[in-house]
């Protein structure tokens, strides 16, 4: 019987496991060093703060793997040896393969910095760095201050946590901006303005220099480049980004660069070995507009669902489709449909709309050639994911994206707040240009 071995338990290696076991009676091996069961890595913060259980967030009873005859085996892969198809582990103990699916994900990155390895630094990716949190930071008395360095979501989600157990929490932002390489620059401007009213001390346009030591090699306090201020600390969260998960394959014959290359059929140079998930790069860049390795929950889970097809003799090729994405900076969510990138680039031009409370806007990015609709990005309003879907497939022009902006809306009842007030900026924005 043909054995497929999944190296990573998460959303990718999983998803890649069920629809095989959907599609095939093919004897299918997970392995991971880091839980047992698969969960859902979005929910870690909400264990933390309370909201959630680490049961609640195991979408599978722990029957499942037996009942769908899955393996689990727990350890880490320490080498691959292609021409044998054998797994080398940590342990001494190996494992054969006939086709093998890399599906590791990331790890947080680290820039060298002194005193980065120090007890009580750590990042916020794995089960394992949750546990770590919850040791060095169970409440304002053990932890009476926090570090974060790094202004992307990570960091913006492990600020909320450590906000939430009153942990006083000072944020280094390499950028001028809060995520300005991503967002225009007023919904950064805004969510600059939220993090401070959140209390929580937002440093701007400053690097980490170096992470110093107690007598007991903990962290005790940081300093920062510009102006070598010295903040104490008990904690230092590192959030600046992350990098596929694949050391363990840089000695072997797959090819990489960044990520695991693969071509559009997720396989890498070598024959009977695939790439999903955030360890994954595309070898002749991004799909369309998208970057070459894309870190979201749901491109990993339609990488997984388009290998099992291809294992399974139905060869398929991966199309994420438009793009989207979604995220929270505390208590304002944000939605992202289609492209608008933080500057307009050639040919486009940018809708914005603010509340007055400062808590929701909007941001329209159209063509001015032909006036198409090329994407949106909200906060604090809802909107469904389909009816943006289907605008940028019919290719819709912004003045009837805009005209239809309730039949998109999330919650029509919460949403009429706000649409006279849209249209009319819009109106207004249309005849001054």
């Amino acid at each position: 019987m043909e054995h497929i071995v999944i190296i990573g338990n998460g959303i990718s290696g999983v998803t890649v496991a069920r629809h095989i076991r959907k599609l095939s009676d093919k004897r299918i091996t997970i392995v991971s060093a880091e839980t047992e069961h698969f969960f859902s890595r979005t929910a870690l913060m909400y264990i933390y703060m309370g909201h959630m259980k680490y049961e609640h967030t195991k979408p599978y009873e722990d029957y499942f793997w037996k009942k769908n005859r899955i393996e689990l085996k727990k350890g880490y892969v320490k080498t691959v040896e292609t021409t044998s198809k054998t797994l080398h582990f940590e342990g001494g103990d190996t494992l054969q393969y006939d086709k093998l699916v890399i599906a590791t994900g990331s790890k947080p990155n680290k820039f060298g910095w002194p005193g980065q390895d120090l007890e009580g630094v750590q990042g916020l990716y794995s089960k394992q760095d949750l546990d770590t949190l919850e040791r060095n930071a169970p409440n304002n008395k053990i932890c009476n201050r926090a570090v974060i360095v790094g202004g992307g979501l990570i960091g913006i989600e492990l600020a909320e946590m450590l906000n939430s157990r009153n942990i006083p929490v000072t944020f280094l932002v390499r950028e001028n901006s809060f995520w300005n390489g991503v967002l225009p620059e007023g919904e950064s401007a805004m969510i600059n303005r939220h993090i401070k009213n959140h209390h929580i001390d937002l440093r701007l346009g400053v690097n980490l220099k170096e992470i110093k030591a107690d007598e007991n090699g903990r962290a005790k306090s940081i300093v920062i480049t510009e102006t070598n201020e010295e903040i104490d600390c008990n904690v230092v969260g590192l959030t600046a980004g992350v990098s596929p998960n694949i050391n363990f394959i840089k000695d072997s014959e797959i090819e990489t660069n960044r990520g695991v290359l693969v071509n559009r059929h997720l396989e890498t140079n070598i024959k009977d070995v695939y790439a999903i998930g955030d360890c994954a790069e595309q070898r002749d860049g991004g799909i369309g507009q998208r970057r070459p390795i894309e870190a979201v929950w749901y491109t990993g889970r339609m990488m997984g669902e388009t290998l099992a097809q291809t294992i399974c003799g139905n060869k398929l090729e991966y199309k994420p489709g438009h793009w989207f994405n979604s995220a929270k900076f505390l208590d304002i969510e944000y939605q992202t449909y289609g492209w608008v990138f933080a500057k307009p680039r050639e040919n486009e031009a940018h809708f914005h709309w603010k509340h007055e409370d400062d808590t929701k806007c909007i941001t329209v990015c159209y063509d001015t050639t032909n006036n198409k609709f090329l994407g949106i990005n909200t906060f604090g309003i809802r909107m469904r994911h389909d009816v943006f879907d289907r605008w940028l497939t019919e290719e819709r022009d912004v003045d009837y994206v805009m005209q239809h902006l309730p039949e998109a809306n999330f919650d029509p009842e919460f949403y009429k707040h706000f649409e006279k007030d849209i249209l009319s900026a819009y109106n207004n924005n249309l005849q001054t240009a």
